[in-house]
Formats: C-alpha cells, structure tokens, sequence
C-alpha cells in the first residue's frame, strides 16, 4: 500500500466516461482492429469515447471492442484505462512468430504461459512471471473445439524489438525453455491482469516462421488475412463463455 501511494498516476475514469461491459476483445494489430471494429458495429456497437485508442461497446449483448495498441507500453495503457472503465475478462487475439518447426504459417496457438523480453512487465510484477488465466483459456479451448478448429498450447515470449532478435537467441528459448513463438505484448498483459486481478488470455496466429536459417513472413498472403478475419468474426458473433 505504501508503494502505491508513491505511485503518481493511476489510471481511472473521469466523470464524462461511460463505464464498458466486463467482456472483451482486444486487438493489437491496427488492420486487424480496423476489421474487427467495423465488423463489431456491423452487429450492433456503437462506438465509445476512448482515451488513446478505438473502442466499440454493444451494450445489448454487452461486449465490447478494442484496438489497435501493438507493442507492451501502448497495450498496456490501453487495458489498463479498459479496466478502469470495468474490463474484467479480456481476450487478446493478435499474431505471432513460430520459433518452433512444430508451428507453422496460419496455426493457432493460445498461450498457458508467458515469458518476458519488454520493459513493461517488471513495474507490475517482481519474481515469477504470471500466466494467462486458466479459465479464460479453457473457455477459448471449448470455443476452438465447438468449431472444429486444431490448435497448439505453449509458452510464448513478448519482445520490445522485434528487429533486434537473435537466432541464437531464440533457439535457446526454444530449446531450454520451451518458448514456441514470439509477440510484442503478451507478458505485458499477463503482469497487468495479474496486478489489477482481472482475467486474461489471448489467441494467436502464426504470422511468420522465426526459426529457420531465413525469416519466413506470411502476413501479406490474401489466405492468411482471410482466416485471420474468420477468427475475428468468431469472436464478434459469439464471445467465448
């Protein structure tokens, strides 16, 4: 308590706000929350006054929308004045690098454990580094079953500098740790869901291969973007529960 109070800006919500639903979707990427924006309002939001992002409210089936905010600090400013607005259960969905020849371009992986590169996370947590919340990832478990759509478990790393990675690097988090694939703000968003006690998970798509003897993009393919979409809309038509 004596720390917090050394603390000088706590994220709240002014009086000309409107409080959120406790659900929701939080999307990092900018083309990604662009789709899924437009493809919230398409079914009822409408959108919300927000401090320094994008954000869509359906209030009759009370979910709401957010994004984009990539990299850790960005997405954690966001969650964190989504959680002052009464986010309570946020599921990311964004993409990641495969650092594993057991992943590849357009598989899915959700996250049961975190391991962190950004700077962000050690202001929220000291020690072990939080995983994701159980129940939220056995909910998007059951989501992903109920449609008949394969998918990977397994520790990811969160990086502040994608172009600075290394393969020597990344193979010995692979390697001695298990790590199967890299993205800028999980572990962020982990710490902070574990510091405000709200739950947290996040669903991944393999964007590109990290583990090769060359970097292997596949963003930028139209089959890619397309399944990338279908996820969004899975999301937007029916919240996992």
């Amino acid at each position: 308590m004596e720390f917090e109070n050394d603390i000088v800006i706590h994220p709240r919500r002014s009086k000309k706000e409107h409080t959120i639903p406790e659900t929701g979707l939080f999307l990092v990427n900018p083309s990604e929350a662009r789709y899924g924006l437009e493809a919230a309002e398409a079914h009822g939001a409408r959108r919300q006054k927000f401090y320094n992002s994008n954000l869509f409210v359906n209030e009759e089936q009370k979910f709401f929308v957010a994004g984009p905010a990539i990299g850790a600090p960005f997405a954690v400013l966001t969650m964190e004045k989504l959680i002052a607005l009464g986010a309570t259960r946020v599921f990311l969905f964004g993409w990641c690098g495969s650092m594993s020849d057991s992943l590849s371009i357009g598989d899915l992986l959700l996250p049961t454990s975190a391991q962190s590169g950004e700077g962000t996370s050690a202001y929220y947590v000291s020690g072990s580094q939080p995983p994701p919340s159980s129940k939220l990832v056995e909910s998007l478990r059951h989501t992903l079953k109920a449609r008949d759509l394969p998918w990977s478990e397994g520790c990811v790393w969160s990086t502040d500098a994608p172009y600075r990675e290394k393969r020597s690097s990344l193979k010995k988090l692979n390697e001695e740790y298990g790590v199967l694939a890299v993205d800028m703000e999980h572990s962020a968003l982990c710490s902070v869901a574990f510091f405000r006690k709200i739950q947290f998970a996040a669903m991944l798509l393999v964007s590109d291969e990290v583990w090769g003897k060359n970097w292997k993009p596949g963003f930028t393919k139209q089959e890619f973007k397309a399944r990338s979409r279908m996820l969004i809309d899975i999301f937007i038509e029916k919240f996992p529960r």
